[in-house]
């Protein structure tokens, strides 16, 4: 992987940049559609390639490590032929899930044993075997496996997990040297930095994976429940120390507003559920605030979803055919909100990587965050 940067934004540390992955470049800021279990949900990649067009989407080590399973997706040739997808893919590593199952795993110095969440079987993921799912998966950036702590979190737990992760760094990194790629093709390694709202232990937590010189880091145990003011400062301190020529990525992040003032403090890479899960319970996100396009008031409002018209469906239906559409529940309304949404997103961070190259990102988003920043 390569990563250049083209501009920084006098007025913040936004930047604009391109990474050069072997399944094409990624123009940074970027924003990565979630496709959990491969694939982007509700949206056919038909309409992903020609509606939406991001340059990488992500997928998830342990629902696909559960479902299709490691074995298939290597008879398949990998994640990219499985799901004929011919852009890049990111996988995490599945330290979210082990966040999210907390009722369901254990946690030791090895690994986690965690119970699939779809039949009740024990599986158990340490820092080498992950690394190896992630190779037969062949995504174009694997993760390091983490723990990602919750919120609130006691400082002393918070601390004793950080330093794990960066032991379960240390292992997946010697691992990785000796588990041959699975595809003709390279695969760019993340760690990611933990410590949940302690800035000392950020700060710390940042030193460790800068010096491991990888060709890219990440944040992760963000918007995890935390105030976003207090997810605006862990990012800040932490940009501060990364390394500026790397790519940053922010795990999990987040609202439309979350990105902007995010890309502000440095950081590059966004992935969330939130266009496609909102969107598909009626939130469409516009650049003049959000719309519960289930209310009534839509019911005789036959003006476009959108008039800025970012993919065709924006201007092809209007809202009182969409909240008909939901109010009978008809899949084509989730399908509508969906496009809206991600197409939404991608216009967001293509629209601020102008602005950066242009030299005024800080006023635009600005107003930006303002106009968006409304239910309508």
């Amino acid at each position: 992987m390569k990563f250049e940067l083209h501009a920084k934004d006098p007025g913040t540390k936004a930047r604009a940049g391109t990474l050069q992955l072997d399944h094409g470049p990624v123009e940074t800021p970027i924003f990565m559609p979630v496709g959990t279990v491969g694939t982007v949900k509700g949206v056919h990649q038909r309409e992903l390639v020609q509606d939406i067009n991001p340059d990488i989407i992500l997928g998830n080590t342990y629902h696909l490590y559960l479902r299709p399973q490691t074995d298939i997706l290597e008879k398949a040739g990998g994640l990219h032929k499985f799901m004929n997808w011919d852009s890049n893919i990111l996988t995490d590593s599945g330290g979210y899930q082990v966040y999210s199952l907390s009722a369901n795993r254990k946690i030791k110095e090895e690994g986690v044993k965690f119970k699939s969440h779809i039949d009740g079987s024990y599986h158990v993921f340490t820092p080498e075997n992950v690394m190896e799912i992630q190779r037969k998966i062949g995504a174009d950036i694997i993760m390091a496996f983490d723990e990602c702590t919750p919120y609130p979190c006691d400082y002393q737990y918070a601390k004793r997990s950080m330093h794990m992760t960066h032991r379960w760094l240390d292992r997946c990194m010697a691992h990785l040297e000796k588990t041959p790629l699975s595809y003709d093709y390279n695969q760019t390694f993340f760690p990611i930095v933990q410590g949940s709202t302690y800035k000392d232990l950020r700060r710390q937590s940042a030193e460790y994976i800068a010096s491991v010189g990888a060709h890219g880091n990440a944040i992760g145990g963000l918007s995890v429940g935390e105030p976003a003011e207090e997810m605006y400062a862990m990012t800040e301190v932490v940009t501060e120390i990364l390394p500026e020529d790397k790519p940053r990525y922010l795990m999990g992040v987040g609202t439309p507003i979350n990105i902007l003032e995010n890309i502000a403090l440095g950081i590059d890479m966004f992935d969330c559920v939130m266009p496609t899960r909102n969107g598909r319970n009626g939130m469409l996100f516009t650049a003049h605030g959000t719309i519960n396009i289930k209310n009534k008031k839509w019911e005789d409002d036959f003006s476009p979803i959108d008039e800025m018209g970012i993919t065709w469906v924006d201007t092809a239906y209007s809202k009182a055919y969409v909240r008909h559409l939901f109010s009978v529940n008809e899949m084509l309304g989730r399908q509508i909100a969906t496009i809206h949404n991600l197409g939404f997103y991608l216009w967001l961070v293509r629209e601020a990587r102008k602005h950066i190259l242009a030299g005024d990102f800080a006023t635009w988003k600005n107003m930006m965050v303002k106009q968006m920043d409304k239910r309508l």
